[in-house]
Parts: structure tokens; C-alpha cells; sequence
């Protein structure tokens, strides 16, 4: 029975990780890029423009934010955080993911800190905090996210999902 209990709670999140690919809740992986470096795409003109130039609303300097860091483009991630505002909940969490991809794990946390302050409710901001503190060993301060992630009604969410999976194979996301 332990044994079907351990292979469930592995399973589970490999499927539901398909489902939410990359986001706090019902969301997809981002697609790739358009751009290139310094660039992200406008979906008004339908074109590439220049990130610090751009006159994006905040909701699409984040799509392409999200984009960027899923393909592992972190400087480039950040020229675009750069034109958010900085207490978007949303761009404090990917200055945390980005910093922790980029070894930098004491700056990451802080921006997580950050980023729950102003929303307590943000699970992804949960979830990659937690897959930091399993990539530290620290188990017991995961588990708790995950515990509170599923106390916000987080509980089927790619960020639950994908922090169960960190907790039960030591493997963390890079997205």
C-alpha cells in the first residue's frame, strides 16, 4: 500500500504537470520566442519591437516575459521585467526564477519574499520558492509551501503539481 501511495503521488503530478505547463493555474507552457535578443513580439502590430521601447501593457510584457524564461533567456527575461512595474507580484516571481536559475538562490528567495507580500495568493511564486528550497534540501520549508499552496485553493495546479513532483524526485522545472 506505502508503495502505491509513493507511486501515485509521483504520478499524478507527471500528468497534471502536462496540463499546467507553466503557470499558477490553468495556463499552458508559453510557446517559444518570436524574438530575438533585446526584441519581444507586439501582437498589435505583429511584429518585433525593441523591449525597452515597447509600449506593452503590463499583461503582455508578461506573456512574453514567461516566454523568455521558459527557453532559458534570463538577461533577456529581465531587459523586459525591467519595463514593469516593480510591485507586479507577477514580475517579482520571475526576478526569483530567474535569479535561482542563475545561482543566485539568497536574491531568488527575496523576490519570492517580495512577491508573496504583496500576493499572498500567488502559487507559482510559492512553488518555485519551494523548488529552490528542495534544490537546498531544505524538505521541510517545501513542504510547507505545498501545504499552503493547497490551503489557497492551489490543489491541481501545475504550481502544486510541479512542487509535489520537485518533493518526490528532487528534479525542479525550469519553467
Amino acid at each position: 500500500m506505502k508503495h502505491f501511495i509513493l507511486s501515485t503521488a509521483i504520478a499524478l503530478p507527471l500528468s497534471v504537470s502536462a496540463a499546467f505547463a507553466a503557470g499558477g493555474g490553468n495556463e499552458t507552457a508559453p510557446p517559444k520566442p518570436k524574438c530575438e535578443a533585446g526584441m519581444v513580439y507586439d501582437k498589435e502590430t505583429k511584429s518585433c519591437v525593441n523591449a525597452q521601447e515597447s509600449n506593452l501593457d503590463v499583461d503582455s510584457l508578461y506573456e512574453n516575459l514567461r516566454e523568455l524564461a521558459y527557453a532559458g533567456r534570463y538577461k533577456d527575461a529581465e531587459a523586459v521585467m525591467a519595463q514593469m512595474p516593480v510591485d507586479d507580484d507577477r514580475r517579482l516571481t520571475y526576478m526569483g526564477f530567474t535569479q535561482r536559475k542563475q545561482g543566485n538562490v539568497d536574491a531568488a528567495m527575496g523576490y519570492y519574499a517580495q512577491a508573496l507580500a504583496l500576493n499572498p495568493a500567488n502559487n507559482l511564486a510559492r512553488s518555485y520558492m519551494a523548488q529552490g528550497f528542495v534544490e537546498q534540501g531544505k524538505m521541510t520549508q517545501a513542504l510547507a509551501e505545498l501545504r499552503e499552496i493547497r490551503a489557497q485553493g492551489g490543489s491541481g495546479t501545475w504550481a502544486e503539481a510541479s512542487l509535489r513532483t520537485a518533493i518526490a524526485t528532487g528534479q525542479t522545472f525550469s519553467y
